[in-house]
């Protein structure tokens, strides 16, 4: 596919959005304006420059978000880039919540997706960093303590799997829900499995 030309799976994907359906259209010829491949890809639009992703575009209940792959890497004169969450080291988001929104930075937008271009260019990746040890909970160390076959199963998990249990366990601040968290996930800590894996 030619770059910069529609691509009919994002037809489909928006003949059945609700909400967003035109904010999605207006970034969407915004991105194409700059060259981009229209791609779908985790069931999204997605916008790549040599089979390298650039920016996505994400439907949430409260905002339309354009998410850029480095975004971390991106210069941001204008201050719009948003981290999308805590732990979150590389991506960024330019949020929306109308039409409007879209068309205030449509003469911004393509300077940041240029810069993106560039960043992918120059092969920037960013520096790994080392993850945030979390603490075990109280809640969760103790079922391990009470449970030889959980303590086994749950250190034999991949650091990472171990690292997002540990730091779903620690969210709630009530420790009931904790415990409640604990007992749901159980069952898949027993059978090897990671807290997103479905397979």
């Amino acid at each position: 596919m030619t770059e910069g030309k529609m691509n009919p799976k994002i037809d489909e994907y928006l003949s059945h959005v609700k909400q967003w359906y035109s904010e999605s259209e207006k970034l969407r010829s915004i991105l194409l304006d700059c060259g981009l491949t229209e791609e779908l890809k985790w069931g999204k639009p997605c916008y790549t420059f040599d089979g390298k992703n650039i920016v996505i575009i994400q439907g949430f209940k409260a905002y339309l978000a354009l998410l850029f792959f480095k975004g971390s890497l991106v210069q941001d004169p204008h201050h719009i880039l948003v981290k999308t969450g805590e732990n979150t080291i590389v991506g960024r988001q330019i949020r929306f919540t109308s039409l409007a929104d879209v068309e205030k930075l449509q003469e911004i937008i393509p300077q940041y997706i240029h810069d993106a271009i560039e960043v992918e260019k120059r092969g920037e990746t960013v520096p790994k960093q080392e993850p945030k040890e979390i603490p075990i909970p109280p809640e969760f160390q103790e079922k391990l303590d009470e449970d030889a076959t959980l303590k086994e199963a749950f250190f034999s998990l991949t650091p990472g799997r171990q690292r997002g249990y540990i730091r779903h366990f620690a969210e709630p601040k009530q420790s009931k829900t904790k415990i409640a968290r604990i007992e749901k996930y159980i069952p898949k800590i027993l059978s090897g499995k990671g807290l997103t894996d479905f397979k």
